[in-house]
């Protein structure tokens, strides 16, 4: 089950997750009341948590399903690299804490991880993709999926890098055309298998 207040996070994660053998999603909630009601409902093998839920926090959240059933795995999702956050969702029960900048395959071996009953306290710092290996993205489109890939909006993006929305859904058109992506969501998942999507400063995140 994944858990997050964006729908295009959602989207892109999900759409990554479903080409990978052995996973499959049973359930995704966008606030932390309706995933502790989900996860009563369904109890799903491994629950992905962001952190920053509106209502209460994912850290509750953990928190909450733990006192459930002690069993439950749960694995924290944040854009927050500080060692408080992470401390306190391994204190609440996650059993692992990933950064949203991580590589793709790093998320696919956390899951697979806490799905074996593993619990891993490491979270990965990640690096800016070599120019080189941006599949024919520019730098500027690099920038706006970034930014697609947090969920923002054109008007959003035209204002975060000073460009019109225009510009924004026209760079928006052409990483579709060079990731042979159908629409926004397959660009961003497209980009998360990749490698392209690590790292995304955390600051930029819209709430």
């Amino acid at each position: 089950m994944l858990v997050d207040d964006h729908p295009l996070f959602r989207s892109g994660v999900i759409a990554a997750l479903k080409r990978v053998d052995g996973f499959s999603l049973v359930a995704e909630a966008s606030d932390g009341e309706s995933a502790i009601g989900l996860w009563r409902e369904i109890q799903p093998d491994v629950t992905l948590v962001d952190i920053a839920l509106p209502g209460i926090s994912g850290i509750e959240v953990i928190q909450k399903v733990q006192a459930i059933d002690r069993k439950a795995r749960l694995l924290a999702l944040s854009s927050a690299g500080d060692p408080e956050t992470r401390a306190a969702a391994l204190r609440a029960g996650a059993a692992g804490y990933i950064l949203k900048t991580v590589r793709f395959e790093d998320l696919v071996a956390a899951i697979r991880s806490t799905a074996e009953g593993l619990r891993s306290s490491r979270f990965t710092a990640a690096t800016q993709p070599r120019r080189d290996n941006l599949a024919g993205l520019t730098a500027r489109e690099f920038e706006v999926l970034q930014l697609l890939r947090l969920g923002m909006q054109y008007e959003e993006i035209a204002d975060e890098l000073t460009i019109t929305a225009r510009t924004a859904r026209k760079h928006a058109t052409n990483i579709k055309e060079k990731l042979n992506a159908a629409n926004v969501a397959e660009a961003v998942a497209i980009g998360f298998e990749r490698g392209l999507l690590s790292t995304i400063p955390h600051h930029r995140r819209p709430h």
